[in-house]
Order: structure tokens, then C-alpha cells, then sequence
């Protein structure tokens, strides 16, 4: 019982960082672990307040406004900068989910042999089925569950020898090296934790939530319910960076201490990277790494096709939501099914699925940092007396919302309440 109270208002925070350990979140600690061992460790303390802070003003800015967060650029920005921020995300959500697709094909593949691209044609029309015939808050309960499987990695650093001291002071002091692969590496890291798409899901997700309940309403309509929903976003989102983070420091940990320490420092297969199991799992390694990359890849791929058909449907004013039924919103089903098989068909090009998965988080890493400023921007406002306001958002005449005087009617709420 008190479980269940303490998870309750638990809810897109919790499921975007559980969707953001994704295959190619689990490649590339993978790889950096067996590559540099334990020197990117640091990267997961520092990028944690990073994640926090962005996620928390993502979903900030869908509670306070009702609007995600394409939909915002549209009525404050240039038609031509929407343009290219939308780009952006549909270049780097479809080739993520074209790695993520075959990495779950090759998952398949690995344990019971057969044709490759048969499972990943399969595992692409089961996805962008599932994401138009299931509610998304349905289809999320079952696939969280699979989710379990990456604590693995955390139970796997306790049968096996780890020097803590090394480990530890790689955490805390970073030590960084000024050689290409180190910096491919930091910006695929910090991609696959920053991935603006993760973005874009929780605001949109929190405007769903705001859709969905009769009483609800934005934050600027309704300053009075501030407080307790910007709390709950905050501790939402705190709980799923954490969730995610941790994940990805044991995944580093691990290989580090068994692929690194073997001299294995450069994975080229899916049966490489299960090898870090092995000490724990024994002949059971390639059964749970499988099922934690199916698992994470059935829980990320409607995040990925969702916040894509999200951003390109709220830039053209579509009726959008997983939680709408598909006529009520057959133009979003149509870019998120569009998405997923785009995506699907990338592999039928010569791509290591391993490799294909770290460049997906460099591409990620790279789109981040344009994303990152618009909504910062967006949002970011001081009143000159300490407290900065999150998605202060005037309704103006230009949002369709004046009060009839031609004068906006700005309303702000406390971000640090």
C-alpha cells in the first residue's frame, strides 16, 4: 500500500526515463565501458542535473501551457526555425528507430538463429500495430515489467571484482582525454541521455495527461492547481532521470569490469555485449540480454515514433495523442506508423546493428544542442526579483486568447514552488 501511494503520481517522467535506457542507450554504455573502462563515468553524475533540469522544464512547459512543445515554437517563433527544429527530430527519431528496430531484430536473432530481417520486418509492423491499436498508457504498464531486466547489470557488479576506489574516483573526478574517439564517445553519451526527443514526449505527454481529466486544466488557466502539479512533475522527473542514469552507471560499470578488464574493448556484436552478463547470468547471459533489449526496445519505439508524430503534428496544427482513437487522429497515426517503418527499413542497408545504435546517440548528441537553446529560450524568463517563471506564455491575440481589450493576458507560475 504505501508502495503504491509513493509510485501513484509517478507517470511521464517515470517512462521517459525508463524509454531512454533504449537499445542504443544499453550499446553505448556498453561500448564506452569496454572502450575506456571506467573513465565515463563521470559522464553519468554530471549529465543527471542536465537531464533533470530539461526534462522538468519539457514537462513544465506542456502542464503550464496545454500545448507540447513544437506547438509553443509555432506561436513564438519563425515558421523557418519550427522548420529545421522538426527536421531535426524526425532525422534523429527515425534512424534511432531504425538501430533500435534491428537491434531488437538482431536480440532475436541471437538466441534462436533465423533470418535476420525477416524479425526486424516483424518486429516493425508489430510496433506501429501495437502503438495505433493500444492505448499507449495500456501498452506501457506490460512492457515496464521487461524493463527489470537491466537491473542485471547492477546485480552483476556485486559477482565480480570491482576496485571502488578506481571506480569511485572516476565518478567524481573526471579525466578526459583529447583524442577523437574519447570525444565521439562523451557526445554519445551525452546523446543518448539528452535525447530531444525525450523532450518533446514529456511535454506532449503531460498535455495528454491534461486532456484526459475532465477537472484539469493548463497551469496559466489555473494557477491555483501550480503547486501540487508542478511538485509532482518534479518529483516524476526527478525519480525517471535517476532511474535512467543509474541503469546506464552499472551498465559502464560492468563492462568495464569484465570486457574492459579482459581486453575486450571494442564490441562489434550483440554476443560481445552480452559477455557482460556472463559472470551473473552464466549461460542465461544471452536470454536476459535479449530480453532487456526487446523489453526497452517495445517501451522506446512508441516514445520515438510518438514525440516524432507529436512534434510534426502539433507544427501543423493536427489533432494528436496516443491516447485519441485513430480516427480521431488518423494524420498523427499515419507519421508514427510512417516513422516506425522508415525507420525499419534502414536496415536493409549494410549497418552493424552495434554500431548503428552508438552513431544513432552521436547523431542524438549533436541535434540535442539546438533543441536544447530554443526551449530554453522559450522558457526561461526572470522577473527581476530572483524567481525564474517557467513557460511564461502570453495569450495574446496571436495565440487566439485575449481578453478582448487587444491587451495580453500574461500569467505566470512559480517554477521554484
Amino acid at each position: 500500500m504505501i508502495v503504491r501511494e509513493w509510485v501513484r503520481p509517478l507517470g511521464p517522467g517515470l517512462v521517459t526515463g525508463a524509454a531512454d535506457d533504449d537499445p542504443s542507450g544499453i550499446a553505448t554504455y556498453s561500448q564506452v565501458g569496454a572502450h575506456f573502462g571506467y573513465g565515463m563515468l563521470w559522464t553519468m553524475v554530471f549529465s543527471f542535473p542536465l537531464m533533470a533540469a530539461i526534462q522538468q522544464i519539457s514537462g513544465r512547459v506542456g502542464r503550464v501551457t496545454g500545448r507540447g512543445i513544437a506547438a509553443n515554437i509555432a506561436r513564438h517563433y519563425s515558421p523557418e526555425l519550427l522548420s529545421v527544429i522538426v527536421a531535426l527530430l524526425l532525422i534523429a527519431n527515425i534512424t534511432n528507430l531504425g538501430a533500435d528496430i534491428g537491434a531488437m531484430g538482431a536480440a532475436l536473432h541471437l538466441l534462436i538463429g533465423g533470418p535476420l530481417l525477416v524479425y526486424v520486418v516483424l518486429f516493425g509492423l508489430l510496433s506501429a500495430a501495437l502503438q495505433i491499436a493500444v492505448p499507449y498508457t495500456t501498452y506501457a504498464i506490460y512492457l515496464k515489467s521487461l524493463t527489470l531486466t537491466l537491473f542485471a547489470y547492477v546485480a552483476t557488479v556485486f559477482v565480480v571484482h570491482i576496485p571502488w576506489e578506481q571506480a569511485i574516483r572516476a565518478a567524481l573526478v573526471p579525466s578526459i582525454a583529447f583524442k577523437t574517439d574519447y570525444f565521439t564517445g562523451l557526445i554519445a553519451v551525452l546523446g543518448t541521455t539528452l535525447s530531444p526527443y525525450l523532450f518533446f514526449w514529456q511535454a506532449s505527454q503531460e498535455v495528454d495527461e491534461v486532456e484526459s481529466r475532465p477537472r484539469a486544466q493548463p497551469l496559466k488557466r489555473d494557477p491555483r492547481q501550480g503547486p501540487a502539479h508542478l511538485h509532482r512533475i518534479k518529483l516524476d522527473t526527478y525519480v525517471g532521470m535517476a532511474f535512467s542514469n543509474l541503469v546506464g552507471f552499472f551498465i559502464i560499470l560492468t563492462t568495464a569490469a569484465t570486457l574492459h578488464a579482459h581486453g575486450e574493448s571494442d564490441i562489434q556484436t550483440t554476443t560481445q555485449a552480452a559477455q557482460a552478463l556472463e559472470p551473473l547470468a552464466g549461460r542465461f547471459a544471452l536470454l536476459l540480454f535479449a530480453a532487456g533489449i526487446v523489453g526497452t526496445g517495445l517501451l522506446a519505439v512508441p516514445v520515438l515514433a510518438g514525440s516524432a508524430a507529436y512534434g510534426l503534428g502539433e507544427a501543423l496544427g493536427w489533432a494528436v495523442g496516443l491516447e485519441r482513437t485513430l480516427l480521431e487522429a488518423k494524420r498523427f497515426y499515419g507519421v508514427l506508423g510512417a516513422a516506425t517503418l522508415i525507420g525499419a527499413s534502414l536496415n536493409f542497408t549494410r549497418l552493424n546493428p552495434i554500431k548503428a545504435l552508438f552513431w544513432t546517440a552521436v547523431i542524438n548528441g549533436v541535434v540535442a544542442v539546438p533543441v536544447m537553446v530554443v526551449i530554453m529560450l522559450m522558457t526561461g524568463e526572470s522577473t527581476g526579483d530572483g524567481h525564474v517563471y517557467t513557460a511564461a506564455v502570453p495569450e495574446d491575440r496571436r495565440l487566439g486568447g485575449d481578453r478582448g481589450d487587444g491587451r495580453s493576458d500574461r500569467r505566470y507560475v512559480r517554477a521554484n514552488e
